[in-house]
């Protein structure tokens, strides 16, 4: 079968998609061209600005939890143990009592808010990664599209063009992990958030909270400079072997003129 049959309305389709197409080239080509080298100039300010602390202490949030004086919990607790006596309860309905008390009972603190440094760089960085997938959308398209027809004879450029492919497919794996690690981050923080309201007297816990948000913020630089990383090899690999993506069998006009 050398051509298909097609109805006037799949041909007007066909004509739409070949349109699309050619946006997507164009597409592709000026983001090669132009805002891949523009993405990695501020990728870089963002290094030198918001991701260059030194001192990870300045991280640091307040939690606002306050430290029982045990002292004053003892007390409450003899005075509570007395006026169950005086009461007369008995161990079970003790028990009893005291599972309602802790059920109803809230945390000893406010609300606690999010780590605002760590915060207002996630805010930054987080449609920087969308960014950047859309973009290997974009250009993983671009190449797919440029794929000819399977055939004998000179495929070194169509091998070009699938190693480029395969380097775009990895690539995007690896950035759609770091939307992974920030949801992580999130969920662990409000762990020891929980934790550390729970049973405030334990120094460990609030020093965790502290820990993962200085954790975080080291990500988040490597986040950054990842993402500045890939769109300067995509740029670099792209513009090296653009004659073999573009033309992967070469200039067939001027082979056909030797015969």
């Amino acid at each position: 079968m050398t051509s298909l049959d097609m109805s006037p309305a799949s041909k007007k389709q066909v004509d739409l998609s070949n349109c699309q197409m050619l946006d997507c080239f164009n597409q592709a080509e000026q983001l090669i061209s132009n805002f891949f080298p523009e993405k990695i100039a501020e990728m870089d300010n963002i290094l030198q600005g918001s991701c260059s602390l030194k001192d990870l202490s300045i991280i640091r949030a307040p939690l606002d939890i306050p430290i029982p004086d045990p002292a004053k919990e003892e007390l409450k607790r003899k005075k509570k143990e007395e006026k169950e006596a005086k009461e007369g309860k008995k161990d079970g309905d003790k028990d009893k009592d005291k599972d309602k008390e802790d059920e109803g009972k809230g945390p000893p603190c406010g609300p606690i808010a999010c780590n605002e440094t760590v915060e207002k760089l996630l805010k930054q960085i987080k449609p920087e990664i969308q960014t950047l997938k859309e973009c290997l959308n974009t250009v993983s398209m671009w190449i797919q599209l440029q794929i000819p027809r399977i055939e004998d004879g000179n495929n070194f450029g169509v091998a070009v063009q699938e190693k480029v492919f395969e380097l775009l497919t990895n690539t995007r794996t690896k950035i759609e992990g770091f939307q992974t690690q920030i949801s992580k981050y999130y969920s662990e923080r409000g762990d020891a958030v929980a934790k550390a309201s729970k049973q405030p007297h334990v120094g460990d816990f609030r020093q965790l909270v502290h820990e993962l948000d200085q954790h975080q913020y080291c990500e988040l630089r490597i986040i950054v400079l990842e993402i500045r990383n890939t769109y300067a090899v995509m740029y670099d690999v792209i513009i090296k072997n653009c004659d073999k993506i573009k033309k992967p069998r070469g200039d067939l006009s001027s082979k056909a003129l030797i015969y």
